[in-house]
């Protein structure tokens, strides 16, 4: 082959590779990202885009209720209890397998084959630190967790909501939030610093990446149980948001983002002002009462008064009857949602982990008294069962082995 032949196929080769890169740079183009304009949220060319769809609660946040334990309910506490159950090791390995099977491919497939549009991805924020977490104590794997899920979802036509769901110190001070029972990154700033500095890297990795429908600061500020510092904890609380937007801005002009109210994200009392940035929307949160537009009223004044977008986060956990009513009250009213949760123990999910055949001991672990080393050496069970029945859960989380909840499905409206 002459000279001459070899520099015709390289300049043919670098033609094709040019051309692959405009075609996929005009893709992302014509996908482009979300924006804010007036109450509602809309795709480059103007339509009106409106979410539907659900969280991935659970997965990079482990909550008790959803494993079947109660008093044992945040994931500080629950890897506690399986590390005295099983060991420090087998816990870590238990960690680890869990993160692979409890959300997969399969998992994302799914949920967008039942109409949603929009996924709520709750992750903790020692995912992208070097602290101990999950099976994990140097090189978390955060951004690959979140990647895979980037990547499912631009399979499959499905955007993606990115919820700091526990964030450096607890914003919250509750299990929620994986505190120490005060919401201590409101007050603390070495916590502040931290939860800005995650933010910032998070968003200048995904900057443009358009899957990504925006970033959820924090979940559920400052607990109802904190109702007599409000006065002091509420403008802390909205300066540390602005905060977190301008530095996001930093990095990042292209995706929106998400701001809640406090007291389990009901409470906008805390927000004064969000002229500060033209792409910030809020979110809301509500479980039980009436499934009424009167019943959401201050959300609706909230949506009018600032003449930005509300969105409802979490709700669910109630009858079909209400869920479908309810659905039907946030259509009608301009507030798109994601139910929360799309999988866990039993039912009152998307997708029903069946609790392995005496998973009752775990659970019984997990509500007994462990204060002493004496109580959890009188309380642990045989280990080596202990060990089975969680084998056996890790193979019950797959999407496969799940359980659809039909009635649970359609009551969510999202086709």
């Amino acid at each position: 082959m002459t000279f001459k032949h070899l520099a015709l196929l390289a300049s043919t080769a670098l033609f094709m590779v040019s051309c692959g890169q405009q075609v996929a740079s005009e893709q992302e183009q014509a996908l482009g990202f979300l924006k804010v304009q007036g109450q509602d949220i809309v795709k480059p060319d103007g339509e009106k885009f409106f979410i539907k769809g659900t969280n991935l609660g659970n997965w990079l946040n482990p909550e008790g209720y959803m494993f079947g334990f109660q008093k044992t309910n945040s994931p500080h506490f629950i890897n506690e209890m399986f590390c005295q159950l099983v060991g420090p090791d087998a816990a870590a390995d238990f960690w680890k397998s869990f993160k692979d099977n409890y959300i997969t491919k399969e998992d994302i497939h799914f949920i967008a084959s039942q109409g949603a549009n929009t996924i709520r991805l709750p992750f903790h924020y020692k995912l992208f630190t070097d602290e101990d977490f999950m099976g994990l104590s140097a090189q978390q794997d955060g951004f690959a967790r979140v990647d895979s899920v980037v990547k499912w979802c631009k399979e499959e036509g499905l955007y993606l909501i990115l919820d700091m769901h526990d964030a450096p110190g607890g914003q919250t001070g509750d299990n929620i939030d994986d505190s120490y029972g005060y919401p201590w990154l409101i007050t603390s700033q070495a916590s502040q610093d931290l939860f800005c500095d995650i933010w910032k890297k998070i968003a200048a990795y995904y900057v443009n990446e358009p899957t990504i429908l925006g970033y959820e600061l924090m979940n559920e500020a400052v607990a109802t149980y904190f109702e007599p510092e409000y006065a002091t904890l509420f403008p802390k609380l909205e300066a540390l948001y602005r905060r977190g937007v301008e530095e996001i801005r930093t990095v990042d002009q292209n995706h929106i983002i998400l701001i809640g109210g406090a007291c389990w994200n009901s409470n906008f009392e805390c927000i004064t002002d969000v002229s500060y940035d033209d792409n910030v929307m809020f979110t809301c949160h509500r479980y039980g009462g009436e499934p009424t537009a009167e019943a959401i009223q201050h959300y609706l004044d909230v949506q009018q008064k600032f003449n930005r977008p509300m969105y409802m986060g979490e709700f669910g956990h109630n009858t079909m009857e209400w869920q479908s009513n309810f659905s039907k009250t946030l259509t009608d009213k301009n507030i798109g949602y994601t139910y929360w949760p799309y999988k866990k123990v039993d039912d009152s999910c998307m997708n029903a982990v069946v609790r392995p055949e005496g998973w009752k001991l775990i659970v019984d672990f997990s509500e007994a008294d462990r204060s002493t080393y004496a109580a959890i050496r009188e309380a642990r069970p045989d280990q080596a069962h202990a060990l089975e029945l969680m084998n056996q859960y890790l193979e019950n989380i797959k999407c496969a082995k799940c359980v659809p909840q039909t009635d649970y499905i359609q009551s969510m409206n999202l086709k």
